[in-house]
């Protein structure tokens, strides 16, 4: 047994040398060479010391007063459709033709304490019933007061006994590109969703090839299937934009996303409130983007504005001297870069209005004030065409009192080129202005057969048989 413990002891006291003369010799150098490293990337990549208790860019925004303010005013809209399904033998042989109920949903936003909410176009488009759910799960039936499908937007009414919560608007003109913004609504009926992002651009265009100029805010704020109608803020809670499109190739959101600004939005409304339909003023020029060879050509060093090629007859902008060469550099101090920066501003107002165009002729600045006129051109998307009343011009050229000019062809007809053709009679009914066309439309039932009579520029009578979305 004493042999045991002196085995022991002997045993412990070499490890503990061993242990001692590696720490002295070893870890010692491990530990000045560690030492050593850290001092050299301190040397070499200096770091300013953060506190990260003091508010940054980012912390310092403040999401959640907007965000309170906002969601108790954005509805869950949805809308009661019906839909054709494939037919059964039985339906093929019965000559029936079946239908069954289909339901979209999307979102709105109540811009009055009494019930009035605004939604996109697309999401109530063929309604046979519509209902809006607010974010107490209180359910109403609502009234549709009123669209303008060129801008998607439209505008419901609730009837209730209490005043209702609502979003103030906001000046989407002043807003800036970097912003923070939030975007608030119902994604994949996921009620009361609110997603954070940056104003991304401005005044964006997503079909270039479309006659009807769009002017969108670009978002990076996540909106998904549902969000369609719903409110992009400022961190103030004001009403900025209404979220309308997804540019995705799944449907989702990858990345950016689109809204109305609220200037356009607010227009419309107030237009559908007051009158019923919508007043569009127009400057009354065609033109473009200026770009390097446009410059060069006209000798100036100017790289921003749009390029007057055409001033229509009898319009604000002939009366008040526009002329074609003529490059519009700001229109009443908002600098314009492409052509959806003006018609995206143009749209806000109304025929009446008068505006400041900064314009440069002759490699000089001039300031030309411009009335607004009513916009002659509307789109009609039923049959497919762009369609302007007839100028004294277009009279004596097609030898014609009476018609509308077709601009240009749009969805399906755009394979078909009938720019410049004058629609005279539909359905052998004369046409003598644009309200005639829709008057004439809007008696026929969905999916109508009509027969368009057009003159060509040389005088000829050609007809055209087509069916109505």
């Amino acid at each position: 047994m004493k042999s045991f413990i002196k085995t022991l002891g002997i045993a412990i006291l070499g490890g503990a040398v061993v242990l001692g003369s590696y720490k002295f010799f070893f870890e010692e150098d491990l530990l000045q060479h560690t030492y050593s490293k850290q001092r050299h990337i301190e040397d070499t990549l200096p770091v300013s010391p953060v506190n990260y208790v003091t508010a940054t860019s980012i912390a310092g925004v403040d999401f959640t007063q907007a965000a309170e303010k906002t969601v108790h005013a954005v509805v869950h809209v949805k809308n009661k459709t019906l839909a054709r399904v494939p037919q059964s033998w039985s339906d093929l042989r019965s000559g029936r033709v079946p239908y069954r109920e289909a339901i979209g949903s999307g979102s709105g936003v109540i811009i009055t304490e009494d019930g009035y909410i605004v939604t996109n176009n697309h999401v109530i488009d063929k309604a046979r019933d519509l209902e809006v759910t607010l974010n107490n799960n209180k359910t109403y039936k609502a009234q549709l007061i009123g669209t303008e499908p060129n801008s998607d937007i439209a505008l419901l009414k609730i009837d209730t006994d209490e005043d209702l919560p609502y979003i103030v608007f906001g000046d989407s003109d002043q807003t800036k590109i970097g912003e923070w913004v939030l975007a608030v609504g119902n994604p994949f009926n996921l009620n009361s969703t609110v997603t954070a992002g940056i104003i991304s651009a401005k005044g964006r265009d997503l079909d270039e090839t479309d006659a009807n100029v769009q002017s969108f805010i670009q978002t990076d704020a996540a909106v998904n299937p549902g969000n369609s109608g719903g409110a992009l803020v400022n961190t103030n809670g004001e009403l900025i934009g209404i979220n309308t499109a997804i540019a995705s190739k799944t449907g989702s959101y990858v990345g950016y996303s689109f809204a109305v600004p609220s200037n356009n939005a607010r227009k419309i409304i107030n237009d559908l409130m007051e009158f019923g339909f919508v007043q569009k003023g127009m400057l009354g020029i065609s033109g473009g983007q200026l770009n390097g060879n446009i410059a060069d050509e006209l000798g100036i060093d100017e790289s921003e504005g749009i390029f007057v090629s055409e001033v229509v007859e009898n319009s604000g902008a002939a009366i008040a001297g526009l002329r074609s060469g003529d490059v519009i550099t700001k229109i009443d101090d908002i600098q314009l870069q492409k052509f959806s920066d003006l018609t995206g501003y143009i749209n806000s107002k109304n025929p009446g209005d008068v505006v400041v165009a900064k314009v440069l002729r002759n490699k000089n600045f001039i300031d030309v004030r411009i009335e607004l006129t009513k916009n002659n051109t509307a789109s009609i998307p039923s049959i497919g065409m762009n369609l302007r009343n007839l100028t004294d011009d277009d009279r004596k050229k097609f030898k014609v009192s009476d018609g509308v000019k077709i601009v240009a062809t749009t969805g399906g007809l755009s394979r078909y080129d009938m720019s410049n053709y004058i629609i005279t009679k539909i359905n052998d009914e004369e046409v003598k202005n644009i309200e005639d066309v829709q008057q004439i439309l809007r008696s026929l039932p969905p999916s109508a057969t009509i027969l368009i009579q057009m003159k060509n520029s040389a005088g000829e009578t050609e007809r055209f048989r087509y069916t109505m979305d």
